[in-house]
């Protein structure tokens, strides 16, 4: 009889300290502006919602007013105000998370450099010492600021990013999520004043924000998020005695019933194309969608996103399960699927609530695979849909 291959003892203690240390999450963007604050604040209402205790370690809205109604309900630590050449300036509270001792803190602005006078020198090494206080952390960071990538975001960009994170630091991450807007959808939110003030719109439209440097930084920020999935992944195999994985790329878009789909799906197709990879738009029909139960409207949208679908070379695939993640994951581990394209939610604080967050419960399961979350059309909020959450 065949007998399994042991685990090493290095890939048994590697067990044991998951089961202990606390989690940390980076969502990673292109630039300013795609939506990564909110898509934090969205999910610490989600976990709120499953009775997890999570409060506001610092979160900047730069005056965003979606941004600034997600904080509601939120428990929010006070900063602390540090007095630097006759200026009071507000920082984070480390020892104020630490002694609050929450289960999960949100932490934005992770390439900010403290105040001299503040515990450490950059907020990354907060972060840390928040986690090894144990407690979870989700945090965000534009792409430029990872150290690595600096000197190619100068070339491309004109600018010299000051501010860096070390590459090492995702090394410690259990999962980074890439959070994409298009070009043009950037563009027009900094023309409509949502990411810089009226003033330093023109400025940033011929300077950073020039449609070939979003390009390129949202073609970064995707390598660099399949490049760390890819590392964990082979670190995993080798801790195990396992064989070097030979896994063809496979994409999967979460479709649903809803006039937003459309731009999940191109989404996909856009990203399996460039993989050259065999791509999926997976539908997941709950109770309450089944025929006879959907919503005629909803029945129509459907329709539409499957022939788009189909006409965009992905397999359209219906699962049934009783809720969305549970098809999700499902169909995720059955297929090997190594890249998924979630649409961003609409859905209110209430609706998290009851029904829950299907990303997260998502990644609590599936931790192999590669994660992009694309805002609906008017984002941040769409009327009236209800795209996966």
């Amino acid at each position: 009889m065949a007998t399994q291959p042991q685990p090493s003892p290095d890939a048994l203690l590697a067990r044991l300290k998951e089961q202990d240390r606390p989690r940390l999450r980076i969502y990673i963007g292109a630039a300013p502006g795609v939506g990564k604050t909110y898509t934090m604040l969205q999910a610490a209402h989600a976990l709120r919602a499953r009775g997890l205790d999570v409060v506001i370690g610092y979160v900047e809205t730069y005056g965003r007013r979606d941004t600034e109604a997600q904080l509601r309900e939120l428990e929010v630590i006070p900063r602390r105000s540090i007095e630097y050449r006759g200026v009071r300036m507000d920082e984070m509270d480390v020892d104020g998370i630490i002694a609050r001792k929450p289960r999960v803190s949100v932490v934005d602005e992770l390439a900010h450099t403290n105040v001299p006078g503040s515990r450490h020198a950059k907020r990354y090494e907060d972060v840390l010492d928040i986690l090894d206080a144990g407690i979870h952390v989700i945090t965000a960071v534009n792409i430029q600021h990872l150290e690595t990538l600096n000197d190619a975001v100068a070339r491309v960009t004109g600018v010299r990013v000051r501010e860096t994170v070390p590459d090492t630091f995702l090394d410690r991450a259990d999962e980074v999520i890439n959070v994409d807007a298009t070009v043009e959808e950037l563009r027009s939110r900094l023309r409509e004043g949502k990411i810089y003030k009226p003033e330093k719109i023109e400025q940033a439209l011929t300077n950073f924000f020039r449609k070939g440097n979003l390009s390129t930084l949202r073609e970064l920020a995707l390598r660099a998020v399949a490049d760390e999935v890819g590392e964990k992944a082979a670190s995993y195999r080798l801790r195990e005695g396992l064989e070097p994985a030979l896994i063809p790329e496979r994409v999967m878009v979460c479709m649903s019933s809803n006039v937003a789909a459309p731009r999940v799906i191109r989404t996909g197709a856009r990203i399996a194309g460039r993989l050259g990879a065999k791509w999926y738009a997976v539908y997941v029909e709950t109770p309450q969608e089944r025929p006879g139960k959907i919503r005629p409207a909803d029945s129509d949208a459907l329709r539409e996103n499957i022939t788009l679908a189909e006409s965009l070379g992905a397999t359209v695939v219906r699962v049934k399960a009783e809720r969305p993640a549970e098809g999700l994951i499902a169909f995720a581990q059955r297929e090997g699927i190594t890249h998924v394209i979630f649409g961003q939610s609409a859905r209110s604080r209430w609706e998290l609530l009851w029904r829950g967050s299907t990303i997260d419960k998502f990644l609590s399961t599936i931790r192999d695979a590669a994660v992009q979350v694309v805002p609906p059309d008017d984002w941040p909020f769409v009327r009236g849909v209800r795209p996966f959450e």
